[in-house]
């Protein structure tokens, strides 16, 4: 049995007649991004290369700015920059942080972008991976340490001036935001060029508007865990991507083993710790994929409980899967259950 998730509004504007699908894709971040979009929505003067190069350009300037990857980016300037400097932000980083800041503040610290050096610690950073030869945790000193170091290492964000201060250490990490404000991009970019019919992904984050030429909305398939007790799985649930945005965080995606100790890539910034609040996946539903990406992590750290207070507070459309022993239970938000086509 499928499930299918609505949108509480639709758009007016219909799919023009004998439009055709295009497919565009390409490279960032460490993964991959691709375009569906409506051909003849484009205007005539914009051909496929050019359109290609517009939108791989959008992501060159999200990885200019935020990678913590590069040092040459924004981003890793800032990373490396001496205690007390003040340094301008480019506007688009400055957005992402302020809102990063702000879901920062809201899940009372359960999502942290100025945590980079924790996760850079737990081997999920650029450096000292949790995948190359003789990476080991980190002991439990090692953890309180630099959490007690935190404490002194405060971002100063002054917004309107657009500009941060380094207080010498702080290590910024956008990852769990970056992907999503990088398909906010390439909306924006296809509305710019008159295009306001396409399915965009970028590393699993999507963004849909408009319809495909037979007048249905772009459906996408809610993100199921691997290797689930099919018996005890809850049923498949279909989203019609029309005006919304889809963000998923899994512990399941990036982890490592030390004996029997699973440790998952997603760190909760208050304990220093990996997440082992048996939360599998938390999947958000946004009009924008920058909130729904931030979201997604913040509600998985925070757990079921404390995570679905959250959401309701919010007014998130959220679905959180936990392992119950025999597989996977499901909860829904209300925002969610508002959307179910029952």
């Amino acid at each position: 049995m499928r499930r299918v998730l609505l949108p509480q509004h639709i758009s007016d504007q219909v799919a023009p007649p004998g439009a055709a699908i295009r497919d565009l894709r390409g490279l960032t971040m460490g993964t991959s991004w691709s375009v569906r979009l409506l051909e003849s929505a484009m205007p005539g003067r914009a051909g496929s290369a050019d359109l290609q190069q517009g939108l791989q350009q959008q992501l060159d300037l999200v990885v200019a700015q935020m990678s913590h990857w590069s040092d040459a980016s924004d981003l890793g300037r800032f990373n490396r920059a001496e205690p007390g400097s003040w340094h301008s932000l480019p506007a688009a980083f400055c957005e992402v942080l302020g809102f990063a800041m702000h879901v920062s503040q809201a899940s009372g610290g359960a999502y942290d972008p100025c945590a980079g050096a924790l996760v850079n610690l737990w081997g999920f950073g650029p450096r000292k991976r949790y995948d190359e030869p003789g990476f080991l945790p980190p002991k439990d000193d090692t953890v309180t340490l630099l959490l007690s170091q935190r404490q002194s290492r405060r971002l100063e964000l002054d917004l309107p001036a657009r500009r941060a201060r380094q207080p010498g250490g702080l290590q910024l990490d956008l990852s769990a935001i970056a992907k999503g404000h990088g398909v906010d991009r390439l909306a924006r970019y296809l509305d710019s060029q008159g295009i306001h019919h396409y399915l965009v992904e970028v590393g699993g984050e999507l963004r849909g508007a408009g319809s495909k030429p037979d007048g249905q909305p772009w459906w996408v398939m809610l993100e199921q865990v691997d290797g689930a007790d099919t018996t005890q799985h809850p049923a498949e649930m279909l989203l019609a991507l029309h005006g919304l945005s889809v963000a998923t965080s899994g512990d399941y995606r990036r982890f490592f083993e030390d004996g029997t100790v699973r440790f998952s890539h997603t760190i909760d910034p208050r304990s220093g710790m990996p997440i082992a609040n048996q939360l599998a996946s938390v999947t958000v539903v946004h009009a924008e994929c920058m909130a729904a990406d931030a979201w997604s992590t913040a509600l998985t750290v925070l757990g079921l409980d404390a995570g679905m207070a959250l959401a309701e507070e919010q007014g998130l459309a959220a679905r959180f899967l936990q392992r119950d022993g025999h597989g996977y239970h499901e909860t829904l938000s209300s925002h969610m259950l508002a959307m179910l086509d029952e």
